[in-house]
């Protein structure tokens, strides 16, 4: 009798070790973006971005509260509106884990040349936006979909000309003059849902060689964005986490772990590539076109298609992973000087 209760007890401490966790287990992340044209080799157009995000452990849905629980009707789960579920819906509704998360986002937008006081003629306009972004995302293993809400300010409360001047201070370089003439203040409302999927077709495994890919298309409706995406991306690496981040800052650019997968990290280390494209339609960007409720003219005229590839790589040691994506996007207005470049910086912090 008392070899089979301390049988009992070896198993039932050993068990959990050897289980993988539950998906309502998952850890959460902190997430910080930079993006920068300078690594692309230019100062101009869209120049700097910077976006901290945070998204929580799994959750299940009763765990939702206020803001959250509204955007639940948009997630297409079960009780979605009727269009969101026949377009988004899940194959399996009662497998569907949830997460929710805060981001705030600064984005900055210049002309190519900085001397003139005034904006010169035929360039992008001096911009900048500043956003406060609320989101819920819901997930099986096969689909992920995520909606923020995004309340924010163009103009001079978007702090864009301190952050600049700041940081050109502080680096010794070159301080844009031309600020005066940047699109006016405006308070703005986005909203925003993304859906993306497992590749299955892409899923392969050669011993600890890992490679997948995950598709995805969203809508953006608002008054400082209106656009429609489609677009893939391909990982390929040595221990492939199980989780990713978008690659570059977008408006629902969260780290999530894979899906709703419950697969465990096999290793410490983790060492992998990136290759992906996006294709956009913009109806409205309040950058391009000026604010909505005031009359104000830009002086250019916005491209409705863009489109842009992107590579890069990350590592990963534990919690913290670090990456680098670099995209080569197409003209945005009719009067740009050709292609842009960018980088994008990702460091996170899984809890």
């Amino acid at each position: 009798m008392m070899k089979a209760l301390t049988l009992t007890a070896l198993l039932t401490a050993l068990l959990p070790l050897r289980l993988p966790a539950s998906p309502l287990d998952q850890e959460g992340y902190l997430t910080f973006q930079l993006d920068n044209d300078l690594f692309g080799g230019s100062d101009r157009g869209y120049t700097n971005g910077a976006r901290l995000s945070w998204i929580s452990g799994s959750r299940d849905v009763d765990s939702l509260r206020g803001l959250h629980a509204w955007l639940r009707r948009l997630s297409g789960d079960p009780e979605s509106f009727r269009v969101f579920q026949a377009v988004t819906g899940f194959e399996d509704p009662d497998s569907i884990v949830y997460n929710h998360g805060f981001s705030l986002t600064q984005l900055m937008f210049t002309p190519a040349d900085p001397l003139p006081y005034a904006q010169p003629p035929l360039q992008r306009r001096y911009a900048g936006w500043l956003g406060l972004g609320i989101s819920l995302h819901a997930k099986t293993d096969r689909i992920l979909n995520s909606v923020e809400f995004a309340v924010g300010t163009t103009g001079e409360n978007s702090f864009a000309e301190v952050t600049q001047d700041f940081v050109h201070s502080a680096t010794g370089t070159r301080k844009f003059n031309g600020w005066d003439a940047q699109v006016p203040s405006e308070i703005t409302f986005d909203l925003s849902f993304i859906q993306k999927r497992r590749l299955d077709l892409l899923q392969r495994r050669y011993g600890p060689i890992h490679v997948d890919g995950i598709g995805e298309w969203g809508v953006r409706l608002g008054t400082f964005r209106t656009a429609a995406h489609l677009g893939g991306m391909l990982r390929v690496g040595y221990n492939l986490p199980p989780d990713f981040s978008d690659p570059r800052l977008s408006p629902t650019s969260y780290s999530h772990r894979y899906f709703g997968s419950a697969i465990g990290y096999e290793s410490d280390w983790s060492l992998f590539l990136i290759l992906g494209a996006e294709i956009r339609g913009v109806a409205h960007d309040a950058t391009l076109d000026g604010p909505v409720f005031r009359d104000f003219d830009t002086g250019i005229e916005r491209r409705p298609w863009v489109g842009e590839v992107y590579c890069g790589a990350g590592v990963r040691y534990r919690a913290v992973e670090l990456g680098y994506a670099h995209t080569w996007r197409t003209e945005e207005y009719r009067t740009q000087r050709g292609p842009a470049q960018l980088g994008t910086v990702t460091v996170r912090w899984r809890f």
